[in-house]
């Protein structure tokens, strides 16, 4: 059983989804484990991770809007320390995910033809943010 561990960041231009998969699977490369997991964590509350369409913008896009629509920034939110969108980010990355687990067979994440690893960033503002990839297998 090997473990290997590494991190990463993603520099964010605000709101929107960017895409991590090649970083993600350097790091399984790199690991050397050909069958195993790949846990990949995102370090912030304001952030969330997925795992998406990654061949059609348009569905991305599609997912960003009904956010948009189901946790709206000029709602009546108690926590606003760091401006309208702060409460928001908070309950986004809570109905979505900080992490995902992809199993690895060849070498490979087994990500479907069309998916991809997505940081999904919460705030308006540009971040830089922590990514966490845990390897484990043979």
């Amino acid at each position: 059983m090997s473990v290997c561990s590494e991190q990463f960041e993603v520099r964010t231009k605000g709101k929107g989804t960017y895409e991590i998969s090649d970083q993600v699977q350097d790091i399984v490369k790199r690991s050397a484990v050909a069958t195993g997991t790949v846990t990949v964590f995102v370090q912030h509350t304001s952030s969330s991770l997925i795992i998406m369409e990654n061949a059609a913008p348009a569905a991305r896009r599609d997912l960003e809007e009904f956010f948009e629509r189901l946790v709206p920034e000029d709602a009546d939110y108690e926590h606003d320390d760091e401006g309208p969108d702060d409460s928001t980010s908070h309950i986004r990355m809570a109905l979505t995910r900080t992490s995902e687990v992809i199993p690895i067979a060849d070498s490979q994440m087994q990500l479907g033809a069309w998916q991809g690893i997505f940081l999904f960033e919460h705030r308006r503002a540009a971040h830089t943010r922590k990514i966490v990839v845990m390897v484990i297998g043979e």
